[in-house]
């Protein structure tokens, strides 16, 4: 699993047919599948000098179909959140004899003081609960849950 990071984050990151009674996918099966196949999501913000790029197969059909919706947590929820998941998660880059390499390769540069907004901090927190229900870890003292 190749990751590459660029700016503030991380780069983190069934083939088959759904079809209604029809016998023709719904616009949001559609959507969905497709989303199975974009394996990226780029988030980007110029003026504040960021990008996040996440790379992870099955990460955006996750979020579209399985993680709570956006709104659902508020953004102080998810900067806190991001924040510990962040700490630890650093902690593994630094012990690539304990952690696997392939799982945490770079480490994550998140400011607590910098307000990257609503989409990233979701996108972001998302991205860790992910991680955590497909490789079987924890980051933290939380069960990772949707």
């Amino acid at each position: 699993m190749k990751k590459y990071f660029y700016g503030l984050l991380i780069l983190l990151f069934a083939i088959g047919c759904h079809t209604t009674k029809s016998g023709t996918a719904t616009a949001n099966d559609e959507q969905l599948e497709s989303l199975k196949e974009n394996d990226t999501v780029t988030i980007a913000n110029e003026e504040a000098g960021y990008e996040i790029i996440i790379i992870e197969p099955g990460f955006n059909y996750w979020v579209a179909s399985t993680a709570k919706p956006r709104g659902y947590y508020s953004q102080s929820f998810l900067e806190n959140r991001n924040f510990q998941y962040v700490i630890e998660w650093n902690q593994r880059v630094l012990q690539p004899q304990r952690y696997s390499p392939n799982l945490y390769e770079l480490q994550i540069n998140y400011n607590q003081g910098i307000d990257y907004g609503y989409e990233v901090n979701y996108l972001l927190y998302n991205y860790f609960i992910y991680f955590q229900l497909t490789y079987k870890q924890r980051l933290g003292p939380y069960v990772p849950r949707i």
